[in-house]
């Protein structure tokens, strides 16, 4: 989209204001499917963070997700203040019959690249 969805940033904006991981929501972003659960930018950080410090290859680089934590310095945001990123958890990438990873993953998607989206999550099932 060239001009972000204003209710998705609305949706994204309340994720963040109201500290909340429970909003389901499933993208279509660069021809790939996401679906996962929200959770505010502090929050994913946080946890990017943590997974990549038990790192022995990847511990270093957990730094930059704690960097912009500092009070003085604020999380991107645009210049109303609006949210410009969806912070996905326990998230998955739809492909064929299958999520990859199968336990979720942690995605950063830019508002302004979403396509399509929908509330809730999808999952497959071979039944």
């Amino acid at each position: 989209m060239s001009k972000p969805d204003e209710l998705l940033t609305v949706l994204a904006a309340t994720v963040e204001s109201e500290q909340s991981t429970q909003m389901s929501l499933t993208v279509v972003t660069g021809g790939a499917v996401i679906t996962g659960r929200l959770a505010p930018e502090a929050i994913w950080r946080q946890r990017v963070s943590e997974v990549l410090k038990d790192s022995d290859q990847l511990g270093p680089f957990s730094v930059a997700f704690t960097a912009l934590e500092a009070p003085e310095t604020p999380t991107p945001h645009a210049a109303d203040g609006t949210p410009t990123h969806l912070h996905f958890h326990v998230a998955r990438i739809l492909q064929g019959t299958m999520g990859i990873p199968e336990t979720g993953g942690m995605y950063r998607v830019a508002i302004s690249d979403v396509n399509a989206w929908t509330i809730g999550d999808f999952s497959y099932s071979d039944h």
